[in-house]
């Protein structure tokens, strides 16, 4: 009987160990996972702490880039990163956890298609202070979770006019902060605001002189957004600015309006908008509109109902004309110098 329980209590034994090292090497494998899932190491030229990845002015940096997995912010400034290449920071298409990115002043020219694909989960790009001349319509996709883009003094006159299209996708679905600032834009690079959800859009320092009726149309259906405005050089032109002006001191959309100034006419310049134009002077123009309008056709009517009376006016100072014209003729022969005719001859 011992013998047998001895024999039982070595067979729990080797279970009990057989169990252990089956843990153990599951434990083992899903490390192994864990440590392939997350296999990049910092790159030479970067400070990684944590979760943050930071390379700055190295000036070699090669896309695409091969980070941690686990990394969350991403700071690439100073780089000279000319071309972003499709899936510029997912390397070998492994979707990476990235919640910021940030690629300020790297003489940025290009964005090409799907550029940030392997970012889902991203929540704000910086790309300010770059000189971008071609963006792909597709630039931005992949980025359905983004909240915030910043593209300041960043757009030549070919890139501002391609990012309309980029933006124009519902790529962006998530959007709300859309920073635009000192681009030299003359108009907004938007074909609509809803497909973005924006809250906030930046325009300030620009090259916006007014706001035309499809701009205004666009804001007043999409009640949620704020504007900022300020430094533009706006013409304060009281006819030509009924409607933008209507609209700040209305829509209470444009969050600095206190700031806004003129620039044109040179008398009015760097006074403040809000103080230029009126309401009852925009008004006026109207007015006098239609009073100058009532009169021409009380005008008219008049040369209308006496057109008999103006034509016989008009022939008798024909006749009256004529009559004078033909004294004095007959004056003229009758005191014609004889030498002056003998001379003629």
């Amino acid at each position: 009987m011992t013998d047998c329980y001895s024999f039982k209590i070595k067979m729990e034994i080797n279970r009990k160990q057989l169990i252990s090292k089956r843990c153990h090497f599951t434990l083992g494998l899903m490390c192994l996972f864990v440590l392939s899932a997350d296999a990049y190491e910092c790159p030479d030229t970067c400070k990684c702490n944590d979760r943050t990845v930071i390379c700055a002015g190295t000036e070699q940096i090669k896309l695409p880039l091969e980070v941690p997995r686990r990394t969350q912010t991403l700071t690439l400034n100073r780089n000279n990163i000319s071309v972003l290449t499709e899936r510029a920071f997912s390397a070998n298409g492994t979707d990476m956890e990235l919640l910021t990115l940030s690629l300020e002043d790297n003489n940025i020219r290009e964005i090409k298609s799907c550029a940030f694909c392997g970012l889902p989960r991203l929540l704000s790009l910086e790309l300010s202070y770059n000189r971008l001349m071609v963006v792909n319509p597709d630039a931005f996709c992949g980025l359905g979770q983004l909240r915030n883009l910043y593209l300041s003094n960043t757009l030549m006159a070919s890139g501002a006019s391609q990012l309309q299209s980029a933006l124009s996708t519902d790529s962006l679905c998530n959007l709300q902060t859309l920073d635009l600032s000192g681009n030299h834009l003359k108009s907004i690079p938007l074909n609509r605001f809803g497909n973005l959800n924006l809250t906030t859009l930046i325009l300030t320092n620009n090259s916006i002189a007014t706001l035309d009726k499809r701009d205004l149309q666009k804001f007043n259906e999409f009640k949620e957004i704020r504007v900022n405005l300020s430094q533009n050089p706006f013409e304060c032109k009281c006819d030509k600015l009924k409607e933008f002006y209507d609209w700040l001191k209305n829509s209470r959309q444009c969050i600095d309006l206190e700031t806004l100034k003129c620039a044109q006419p040179e008398e009015k310049k760097d006074i403040p908008l809000v103080k230029v134009c009126k309401p009852q002077d925009l008004g006026s123009y109207v007015l006098l509109g239609i009073v100058l309008a009532l009169i021409g056709v009380v005008f008219l009517m008049v040369l209308y109902l006496n057109r008999r009376g103006i034509k016989r006016w008009l022939n008798n100072i024909r006749e009256a004309c004529r009559d004078q014209m033909e004294v004095y003729h007959y004056r003229y022969e009758q005191d014609s110098d004889p030498r002056l005719a003998n001379v003629a001859v």
